[in-house]
């Protein structure tokens, strides 16, 4: 009887394991589409600022930047707190929510890199930052 429960453990474990798939972010946003975004908020988590992007030059040109970038699921997958970045896309008031290194409730790392990609872009605009609390 153990020996049955562990294989059904096993084999379960395994299932769940290999359901999640390297992909890329634009793979991640099912909606109308990543080329549907209208508006996209930064929020830098180690200064609680934020600045939105509403000019469509702006978001396709950050899009191009982080829209081909692959997620592959990290093998630890305890539980983390804090973040660098987190990044809210907005197609109307439909909104898609990840940080750099976690969609949903998976961890991930990235190739290339995203953090550098992002800290650069974010660094650079000129638009005001505001506080969220």
């Amino acid at each position: 009887m153990k020996k049955c429960l562990l294989i059904v453990f096993m084999f379960g474990w395994l299932v769940t394991a290999c359901s999640e798939k390297t992909q890329s972010l634009e793979a991640f946003y099912i909606e109308e589409g990543i080329e549907n975004v209208d508006k996209v908020v930064i929020l830098d988590g180690s200064t609680g600022y934020t600045k939105m992007l509403t000019d469509i030059v702006q978001i396709n040109e950050f899009l191009a930047l982080v829209k081909d970038i692959e997620f592959s699921p990290q093998d630890n997958q305890e539980k983390r707190v804090g973040f660098l970045y987190a990044i809210t896309f907005y197609d109307g008031e439909v909104q898609f929510n990840f940080s750099l290194n976690q969609i949903g409730d998976t961890y991930y790392d990235t190739n290339p890199d995203i953090y550098p990609i992002v800290d650069e872009y974010y660094e650079r605009l000129e638009i005001e930052e505001k506080g969220v609390w």
